[in-house]
């Protein structure tokens, strides 16, 4: 779980709730019940899911547990929305969310809003392990935002009439990239996870020394441009470029190019939030495996030799004095997508370290030296997890703001891609 609330009283606690709720909400309004229920692989979960679980760890962790007289809003809740808690008992099967026809969609909102009116009451009397968890809640919801816009693109993406899901704003995107520039970063030894007060995950911690190497990054992501010059130089033909698996995984899925990516007679076009567009060249690649972005990091040294993928420690220890609030991220209900990168101010050069795509690093999710599982259910919310994934840094276009930091550790399997996944290259120097 995460570090206790210090500088946040129950009355900030209680507004950021108000509007994190509200938020997901929002996002769920543009959906239809039938929208909402459907579940289009075993790695999504329905709209109508999200919105439950999210309630169902509210109702679970703090108010049965650290209120009195609370009364759950339907028993069978606790079976239909627990994800993974084995401490929680039986739960229905992941990947048969999407058979869950009912509850309607319009229950399962008044279900968040009973969920909400106890919590409301209970605020103000709630002690600072509920505190604690209150605010844990708050960071698992905005991870469950997220999951709903990809897992509601990746259903979309399914229906043969490619439906919108809310419309771009019609902005003509800047049609060059930034020219790539390499940053030294510092070798040395330096303190890498999550220290001091605030918030963080428990797997952020503890903080401890990581050795670097003379080492570089990329002053910007990856772009559909270049990622289109690997396209035609062969990169899904050349098992060269590939881990063993990897390729394995190219041929047996017939893998060819970025997920909801197609090319027709006016080239390549991609399927988002904001239904079928074309490719821009400009902005970030985006919806690529741990495999793709290895592979085309094995691709690039030819062009900068030593490029490959950075490790986690290189890319939080170049991102630590950075503002992880900025960029773009997830702020309202939108057609959220990836934008072309520009260099914002005192970066130290470094281009949308925050925001727009989730950048694969080359590290496995492992625990840090000393690391300890919480006790009770809350334990398993991470480090269960720890084995056969790699680490995401910097958020995506669909990442709550506010809800990252440098330390934040993402983590999916090597071929996994549904989710606003990019790269940004590192190499030695």
């Amino acid at each position: 779980m995460g570090a206790r609330p210090i500088a946040l009283s129950a009355e900030d606690l209680l507004a950021r709730y108000r509007a994190v709720r509200g938020l997901t909400t929002a996002l769920a309004h543009p959906l239809s019940d039938a929208d909402a229920t459907l579940q289009s692989m075993e790695d999504a979960s329905p709209a109508k899911w999200h919105l439950a679980h999210t309630s169902w760890f509210f109702e679970t962790f703090i108010l049965r547990d650290h209120t009195t007289d609370y009364s759950a809003f339907d028993d069978d809740y606790a079976f239909l929305f627990n994800s993974y808690y084995e401490a929680e008992g039986p739960r229905h099967a992941r990947g048969q969310r999407g058979l869950i026809s009912r509850p309607s969609l319009d229950q399962l909102l008044a279900y968040r809003s009973h969920v909400d009116a106890a919590i409301e009451v209970a605020a103000g009397s709630l002690n600072e392990t509920a505190l604690g968890l209150l605010e844990l809640g708050l960071h698992h919801e905005q991870q469950h935002q997220e999951l709903l816009l990809t897992d509601i693109k990746h259903l979309f993406a399914q229906n043969p009439l490619l439906p919108v899901y809310m419309p771009a704003d019609a902005v003509a995107p800047p049609d060059t990239a930034l020219e790539i520039l390499w940053i030294k970063g510092p070798a040395g030894i330096h303190p890498i996870g999550h220290g001091g007060a605030g918030f963080a995950f428990d797997c952020e911690t503890p903080r401890h020394d990581a050795l670097l190497a003379p080492f570089a990054l990329a002053s910007r992501t990856v772009t559909n441009g270049e990622w289109i010059e690997f396209i035609e130089d062969g990169g899904y033909a050349g098992a060269q470029y590939w881990l063993s698996d990897g390729w394995a995984w190219v041929q047996g899925e017939a893998i060819d190019a970025p997920l909801y990516w197609q090319k027709d007679d006016s080239g390549w076009q991609r399927f988002g939030l904001d239904g079928l567009q074309p490719v821009i060249l400009a902005e970030p690649v985006t919806h690529i495996s741990l495999y793709e972005a290895d592979a085309f990091a094995s691709w690039a040294d030819a062009k900068w030799s030593g490029a490959r993928l950075p490790t986690e420690a290189e890319w939080e220890v170049m991102a630590a004095a950075l503002q992880a609030d900025g960029g773009n991220q997830l702020s309202k209900a939108a057609a959220i997508r990836p934008t072309v990168s520009s260099m914002p101010a005192n970066a130290g050069g470094l281009s949308d370290m925050f925001g727009n795509v989730w950048e694969w690093t080359g590290s496995a999710y492992r625990p840090y030296p000393g690391f300890r599982a919480a006790r009770g259910a809350v334990g398993e919310y991470n480090g269960k997890f720890m084995s056969g994934q790699f680490v995401l840094k910097g958020g995506s276009c669909a990442t709550p703001r506010g809800h990252m930091r440098a330390s934040y550790r993402n983590f999916f399997y090597p071929h996994q891609r549904w989710q606003f996944t990019g790269l940004r290259l590192a190499r030695d120097i």
